[in-house]
C-alpha cells in the first residue's frame, strides 16, 4: 500500500476518470434536491438558496436604492436582510471593501433568483478558463479535465453558498497565466482582486521579487483607477464605513462567529483545537512570516514559473487568518499548474497521492473539523506548498550543478541567461531555445554540447560532468 501511495500507481486512468465523474453526479443530485425542495427561493432549512449570496444581494439592493454606505451599518444591514428574506438566526455580514459594491449594485437591480443565477453563470466559466489556462497545452483529453475541475469540491461549496470563490480563483489564477505575456492585463486582474485584500499580502511582494515591474505598475494604476471610480460613484461614506467596521470584523474572526470549522487558516486551526487568542495569533504570525520569506525566495529564483504560481496561490490561502473553505477554489488553478509541471518534468515520490489529497481536501475539511477536530484544510495546503518548495529547490540545485560544469565563464554567462527562459514556460509562451534567443551562442559551446544533441537537452536532463 505504501508503495502505491509513493508511486501514485493507485491513481489509474480508470479511477482518474471515474472518481471526479461520480463526485460531480452526486454534487448535481444534491443541488437539484435542494432546489426541488425549496419554496419561493427559501430552501427546506429555512435559508435562502445560495445562503451567503443573500448578503451580496442585500448590499446590492441597498446600492441600487441609493444607499451605498448602508452595508457597513450592521444593524441596518441586518434589518434589510430580514425584510428581503424573512427573520432568521443566520445573518450574512458584508465585510468587503467598496470595490465590490459596483458589481453587487448591478445584481441588486434583478430579482433574487435571477441575480443568483447570473452571478454563478458569470463567475463559473471564468474559474474554468483559469484552470484550463494554468494547465496549458497538454495531451490530456479536455472533457475529463473539465469534469475534474467541475467536480473539485469547492465548486459545490461555492454553488450552494453563492460565494465568490470562482471570481477569486479566476482573478488570481488567470492573472498569473497572463503575467509573462500580458503583464498589464495581469495587473488589472490583480487590482480587481482588491475586493479580497487579504490575498494581496503575498501577491505584491512576489511580483516585486520576480521583477514583474509592468504588472506591478499596471496593478497600481488600475487600483488607483477603481478607487477613484468608487469615490466618484459612491462618495467617501462607504470607505469610512468599511474602515470603521474593521474592528467588528476582527471580533467576528476571533470569536469564530461563522464557525472555526469553516475557516482554513492556522489561526482558526489553533482556535478549533482549543488554543487561546495569543497562541492563535502567534501561530498565524509565524506561518505568515515563513510563507512570506519562502515565496520571496521562490519568486526571486529561476524556478519554473508553474512552481512559482502554484506556490504563491497555495501560500496565499494560509498566509491570512481570514480565509474560508469556499476560498479554496484558488487551489484549482494551483493544482493545474502543478499537474502541468509534473506531466512535463515527472512526478516525484508521493506527489500524485499528495495532489489527490489536496483535490479532495475541501470536501473533507469542514466535516473532519466538526467531527474529529482535525484542521485538514490548512494541513493539506501547507503540505502542498512544501512539495512545491522542494521541487523548486531541487530545480535550483540542478541548475547550479549544470552551470558549474560548463568549461568557461562565457559558457556560464550564456547558461545563466538561457536557463530561466527555458525553465519557465507559460500557457501563452512556448519554451525558448538558444536559436530563439538574441544572444549568440559561444562558438565553442556547440562542441561542448554536441554529445548531448543540443544545449537545452543538456540542461533539461541534467547531463553532469
Amino acid at each position: 500500500m505504501l508503495e502505491n501511495l509513493r508511486t501514485g500507481a493507485w491513481l489509474t486512468r480508470e479511477r482518474l476518470l471515474a472518481y471526479p465523474a461520480i463526485l460531480l453526479i452526486l454534487s448535481l443530485a444534491a443541488a437539484l434536491a435542494l432546489i426541488a425542495t425549496s419554496h419561493a427561493g427559501i430552501d427546506a432549512f429555512g435559508r435562502p438558496l445560495g445562503t451567503d449570496f443573500s448578503g451580496i444581494f442585500t448590499a446590492g439592493r441597498e446600492v441600487a436604492q441609493g444607499h451605498p454606505a448602508q452595508p457597513y451599518d450592521v444593524a441596518a444591514f441586518r434589518d434589510d436582510q430580514a425584510r428581503l428574506f424573512g427573520a432568521s438566526k443566520d445573518f450574512y455580514v458584508w465585510f468587503y471593501p467598496p470595490y465590490f459594491l459596483g458589481l453587487a449594485g448591478i445584481l441588486g437591480h434583478l430579482p433574487y433568483l435571477a441575480a443568483l443565477t447570473l452571478w454563478q453563470a458569470m463567475t463559473l466559466p471564468l474559474y474554468l478558463a483559469a484552470v484550463l489556462r494554468a494547465l496549458g497545452p497538454t495531451k490530456l483529453p479536455i472533457r475529463p479535465v473539465i469534469i475534474a475541475a467541475l467536480a473539485f469540491p469547492t465548486v459545490f461549496i461555492n454553488m450552494m453558498h453563492g460565494q465568490n470563490g470562482f471570481l477569486t480563483a479566476a482573478l488570481l489564477g488567470g492573472g498569473l497565466t497572463l503575467l509573462e505575456r500580458r503583464p498589464l492585463l495581469a495587473g488589472l486582474c490583480f487590482a480587481l482582486l482588491a475586493y479580497k485584500p487579504q490575498f494581496g499580502f503575498l501577491l505584491v511582494p512576489a511580483l516585486l521579487a520576480g521583477r514583474h515591474w509592468r504588472a506591478a505598475a499596471g496593478a497600481a494604476a488600475a487600483l488607483a483607477g477603481i478607487s477613484l471610480a468608487t469615490l466618484a460613484a459612491f462618495g467617501a461614506a462607504p470607505w469610512q464605513g468599511f474602515f470603521a467596521q474593521l474592528d467588528f470584523t476582527r471580533v467576528v474572526l476571533e470569536q469564530g462567529a461563522a464557525g472555526f470549522a469553516k475557516i482554513e487558516s492556522p489561526f482558526a486551526a489553533v482556535r478549533l483545537l482549543g488554543g487561546g487568542l495569543n497562541l492563535a495569533y502567534a501561530a498565524q504570525g509565524a506561518a505568515s512570516f515563513a510563507l512570506f520569506v519562502a515565496v520571496l525566495l521562490v519568486w526571486r529564483s529561476a524556478a519554473d514559473f508553474r512552481l512559482k504560481a502554484a506556490a504563491l496561490m497555495s501560500a496565499s490561502l494560509v498566509a491570512t487568518p481570514h480565509v474560508f473553505d469556499y476560498d479554496m477554489a484558488i487551489l484549482a488553478p494551483a493544482l493545474a499548474f502543478a499537474v502541468s509541471y509534473g506531466l512535463d518534468k515527472g512526478f516525484g515520490p508521493f506527489e500524485k497521492s499528495g495532489l489527490a489529497l489536496v483535490w479532495i481536501a475541501p470536501l473533507l475539511a469542514r466535516p473532519l473539523a466538526e467531527t474529529v477536530v482535525l484542521p485538514l484544510g490548512p494541513i493539506a495546503v501547507l503540505l502542498f506548498f512544501s512539495g512545491l518548495l522542494r521541487r523548486a529547490w531541487d530545480e535550483q540545485a540542478k541548475r547550479a550543478t549544470i552551470i558549474e560544469c560548463l568549461p568557461s565563464a562565457e559558457h556560464r554567462d550564456y547558461a545563466c541567461a538561457a536557463l530561466p527562459a527555458a525553465a519557465s514556460p507559460t500557457p501563452d509562451m512556448p519554451e525558448k531555445t538558444p536559436a530563439d534567443s538574441d544572444q549568440e551562442i559561444p562558438k565553442s559551446t556547440s562542441s561542448f554540447v554536441s554529445n548531448s544533441g543540443n544545449f537545452l537537452f543538456t540542461i533539461e536532463h541534467g547531463i553532469f560532468c
